[in-house]
């Protein structure tokens, strides 16, 4: 049986695995979310002003509710908008 060394790939094997997930506000040490700011908060949301989930922003589930909050009250001051069509 031929190793994987031995083996000629059509394709680059690698292409299919994504690099880990990690969160943010981990890594750099970030303690507060403010609201106040939607310019940081748009990287939580979609095109269509949807709150991303903590699978696809890779956000642990404490800083994901901090986020999800922080959208909602900028919402609610029309600081972001509800739903769009195209936000970004």
């Amino acid at each position: 049986m031929a190793s994987r060394d031995d083996i000629k790939f059509l394709n680059n094997p690698n292409i299919g695995q994504n690099q880990k997930k990690y969160c943010r506000f981990k890594k750099f040490g970030i303690k507060h979310i403010d609201y106040k700011d939607p310019d940081f908060l748009l990287q939580f949301v979609n095109e269509q002003g949807k709150i991303l989930p903590r699978r696809l922003t890779g956000n642990s589930l404490k800083y994901q509710k901090r986020v999800a909050i922080a959208i909602k009250r900028s919402r609610h001051l029309s600081l972001m908008p509800y739903v769009t069509d195209l936000l970004k």
